[in-house]
């Protein structure tokens, strides 16, 4: 059973499903309760966006403003020249100056569509850690700072552990990095007042390492709250397709693409992805995560649209969402659900193979196997029979901008241009 707190923003959080860990959940309560609170959460800038596994914590910081406090949110411009070790197998690409400062750029314009920023009560803040991890002195630093973590301690958190019991190599620069992260939380306190970070589940241990920093060396009550880590009914990681990461910025994926994600949501899943991921009312997701057969594709479309307004706008949402509705009138099958492949517009502007296309389109891992399913009458083009494998599939083929490709009665995928 779920606490209730008595502060509206916490009580907000665990309604929707935000809270995994607290490290002083009656504190954090009370603290809540007296006013407007600071809290912060960091992005490393390793891409020039982020992607769905960022929208829990950029949900946080949007109801942080939403509820009348302060959010900052921290760009990595120092910690990114590290890397964070947690759960990974292998050292992450050290990135140059202009590619951390072309990330960071790109962060920024995505969560300016999240939160606002601004010097109003309830505005955003937007920092960079770069500020102060840059200005360190080595030497002063580790006698300032590093006296306070044991290494005995600091092997036992998993970020370390797991690597280690894998016999995978932790350089001596990843391992500082929870250093610089409990720096942070300290800096931030110092600077801005904030008494609060929040992190994904996989961030414990530096948020833990931030706050006694906080209390030995200022005497600081700081506080910790973790997100959980968000797997599909399926028991599949959150926001991870066969095609690699669901980002956020339509450069790296197309609006279009972006709402299909969130329509192709499994049916268990609706519910609690509407909670998490969109704004409407408690009792209206819970009605629309109720529904039943043929009656949840109307909830997976409210998702849909309404996740893919948040991050692209309503406009683009609507066009989206008539996008979807149009093909679903021209073929009588509802198409919004299926996966899109990609296949660079040249190819299909001189015409490509049948064949060649299944496989382009990823149906199929080779040629041959195409063919026979062609030759046994088992593919199809736009709902129509293949019956030649050599058939040169062209733009002439597209209606709506896209073309359908099936195997069998199960397997349908949209072919679109790029």
């Amino acid at each position: 059973m779920s606490p209730s707190p008595r502060s509206p923003f916490l009580r907000h959080l665990f309604e929707r499903g935000y809270v995994h860990q607290t490290t002083d959940l009656d504190g954090l309560d009370t603290l809540f309760e007296r006013g407007p609170v600071t809290a912060y959460i960091g992005f490393d800038a390793t891409a020039d966006s982020l992607h769905v596994g960022h929208l829990v914590q950029t949900m946080i910081l949007r109801s942080l403003a939403a509820f009348g406090h302060r959010p900052i949110a921290l760009m990595g411009g120092g910690t990114t020249k590290v890397g964070d070790p947690s759960f990974r197998d292998d050292a992450r690409p050290l990135l140059d100056d202009a590619a951390i400062e072309a990330n960071k750029q790109g962060i920024q314009a995505i969560m300016e569509r999240f939160l606002p920023f601004g010097d109003g009560p309830g505005s955003a803040v937007m920092l960079d850690n770069d500020a102060w991890l840059s200005e360190l002195r080595y030497v002063p630093f580790l006698r300032d700072f590093g006296r306070h973590f044991t290494v005995n301690r600091m092997l036992t958190f998993d970020s370390v552990r797991l690597r280690l019991e894998r016999e995978q190599p932790l350089t001596l620069l990843e391992f500082n990095y929870m250093v610089m992260q409990a720096y942070d939380f300290l800096e931030l306190a110092r600077r801005q007042g904030c008494r609060v970070q929040f992190g994904g589940s996989d961030q414990w241990g530096n948020i833990v390492n931030g706050i006694e920093l906080g209390r030995r060396v200022e005497g600081l009550e700081l506080f910790g709250l973790t997100t959980p880590l968000l797997t599909t009914a399926s028991g599949a990681k959150m926001g991870k397709t066969a095609q690699g990461a669901v980002w956020l910025a339509p450069h790296r994926l197309p609006v279009f693409d972006y709402y299909q994600f969130w329509r192709n949501t499994e049916d268990a899943d609706v519910g609690r992805f509407l909670k998490l991921f969109t704004e409407l009312p408690i009792d209206e997701c819970e009605r629309l995560g109720a529904l039943q057969e043929a009656e949840i594709n109307e909830a997976k479309t409210v998702l849909a649209f309404e996740a893919t307004k948040l991050c692209h706008g309503e406009d683009a949402a609507h066009s989206a969402l008539a996008s979807a509705q149009a093909m679903y009138a021209r073929t009588g099958d509802d198409l919004s659900g299926l996966p899109v492949a990609e296949v660079a517009s040249d190819i299909l502007q001189r015409g490509v193979a049948a064949a060649e296309l299944l496989q382009l389109a990823g149906l199929v891992e080779s040629k041959g196997e195409a063919r026979r399913l062609i030759r046994g009458g088992g593919a199809r083009l736009n709902d129509s029979a293949l019956d030649d494998e050599t058939r040169l599939v062209g733009a002439g083929d597209l209606t709506d901008g896209v073309l359908k490709l099936s195997l069998g009665r199960k397997r349908h995928i949209l072919v679109r241009p790029v």
